[in-house]
């Protein structure tokens, strides 16, 4: 089943829930895939790897404005958009632990042979490219400059 198809079965059951948050959060989703599927060069068609970059872009913008609505203290604003975050990573694959995340840098370390900050490009892109979907850049970054650090 398409992701298309999943937020609009979920859509469904929100309607008749009457659930105002979720069905907000699938309307954004079921948006952003129309407006990635009628972009130049997209063909009508999205790749799965380009659903999951999807869904990850929508909730990174969330989690950010609910940041942001939290440090000028207006939680009253932030508490939506972390409703709708937890409405929206339903449709991503299962997180990945720190540790886990950890375990597939010092691995990707050691096969590139990187000593130092200079290398982080290199293994940024590789454990990305590896984890895409599984792990916040954010966490990845952190994770991968503690490990070159030391």
């Amino acid at each position: 089943m398409s992701l298309q198809e999943k937020v609009m079965t979920e859509m469904k059951a929100a309607m008749k829930a009457k659930n105002t948050v979720a069905l907000e959060s699938l309307r954004a989703i079921k948006s952003a895939i129309l407006l990635a599927q009628t972009d130049k060069g997209a063909g009508g068609q999205l790749s799965e790897e380009d659903e999951v970059k999807l869904v990850q872009k929508l909730v990174k913008q969330r989690k950010d404005s609910a940041t942001i609505f939290t440090e000028q203290g207006r939680v009253d604003l932030a508490e939506p958009e972390l409703a709708q975050v937890a409405v929206i990573e339903q449709f991503l694959p299962e997180q990945l632990t720190a540790e886990e995340i950890e375990k597939v840098v010092l691995q990707t370390i050691d096969t590139t042979g990187a000593t130092g900050m200079k290398d982080m490009g290199k293994v940024m892109g590789m454990v990305s490219k590896e984890l895409a979907g599984q792990a916040d850049g954010k966490t990845i970054s952190s994770i991968v400059k503690a490990k070159l650090s030391s």
